[in-house]
């Protein structure tokens, strides 16, 4: 019988370098499984990258197992959305805050995170697009939007998410000044106004935190959701709303929440966008848009007819 092949991409320096400890013990379990295993290191500035390695087994595998971060994971997903055959995914996450596998009900644990890319559910997901680029869970701009990429790896290593929150406070008069004046469109909705942090996102937990918790959030509607801070007029104001986002509430009258499909941002300066952990370009003119279902990937929810649904759903999605 011919066997089905597994490309396995492992990315050795996300996170706290939590890769497999015996790759063998890892290709032994994939081979048992019925899958031919081929493998090769990501290893950035090199031939060796997801989107080349990717491009070259465009229809010859029907699995790729994907070891890295959620930065790894959007790399990999950009290249099989440019694929003419786009094979399902299995993620085994290392990085520093794994927001996404959370999502997927993904265990932290390597061997965990094997057997759900080996015996989990399928389940297709909406993916994200911004101007040419694609984003797994989130694109977002703004105060501390720019903490995930722009913290140094080698303190991630050491101290996960407590160097996020480091950072923020080291750079914490820098990131409260941020102010930028944006004209947002979208799905029947025009505004104009001053936003210190916006997003477009496919999950509860962006950065580690759950600021979208009990909101109706879905990986498989053909919607993203769009949160935006409005700037506050003081010091105060902005602690109120600071506390409303780590309860996962969107009803302060500075936060705009809405359920999107499309959605364009124009400013007068270029927009620096952080996707999915990663730097995500600049632009005056930002055009996101929804791809229905276009990812499968293994997932450690239990079967449904959809995918699983993130939040509590305790906001309706109403426009504000």
């Amino acid at each position: 019988m011919k066997r089905k092949k597994a490309l396995v991409l492992l990315n050795e320096a996300a996170g706290k370098k939590k890769g497999p400890k015996s790759i063998l013990l890892f290709l032994e379990r994939i081979a048992k499984h019925g899958y031919e295993p081929i493998i090769y290191p990501i290893i950035p500035g090199t031939g060796l990258t997801s989107e080349k390695i990717l491009k070259e087994h465009d229809g010859e595998v029907d699995l790729v197992i994907c070891i890295g971060g959620d930065g790894t994971l959007n790399h990999v997903v950009g290249a099989i959305m440019e694929m003419e055959t786009r094979p399902k995914i299995g993620y085994i996450p290392t990085g520093s805050t794994n927001d996404f596998s959370k999502s997927l009900g993904i265990p932290a644990a390597t061997l965990g995170a094997l057997d759900v890319a080996l015996n989990g559910n399928v389940i297709k997901y909406d993916v994200g697009r911004i101007n040419d680029r694609y984003f797994n869970y989130t694109a977002a701009f703004g105060a501390f939007s720019e903490i995930s990429y722009a913290t140094d790896q080698k303190l991630k290593n050491v101290m996960g998410y407590a160097a996020y929150v480091l950072n923020a406070a080291t750079n914490l008069y820098k990131n409260l000044s941020f102010k930028q004046k944006i004209r947002i469109e979208g799905d029947g909705f025009c505004e104009d106004g001053e936003y210190v942090f916006g997003a477009v996102c496919n999950s509860v937990s962006i950065g580690g935190m759950n600021l979208l918790s009990n909101a109706d959030v879905r990986l498989d509607d053909g919607k993203m959701e769009l949160l935006l801070v409005r700037a506050p007029h003081n010091i105060a104001d902005l602690s109120v709303v600071v506390s409303a986002l780590m309860r996962g509430e969107v009803n302060d009258p500075h936060i705009v929440f809405k359920q999107v499909s499309n959605v364009t941002f124009k400013s007068h300066n270029e927009l620096e966008w952080a996707l999915d952990g990663e730097y995500g370009g600049k632009y005056k003119i930002s055009r996101i848009s929804t791809q229905p279902k276009a990812i499968s990937i293994k997932t450690g929810k239990k079967k449904k007819t959809a995918a699983p649904k993130l939040g509590t759903g305790k906001v309706t999605k109403k426009q504000r």
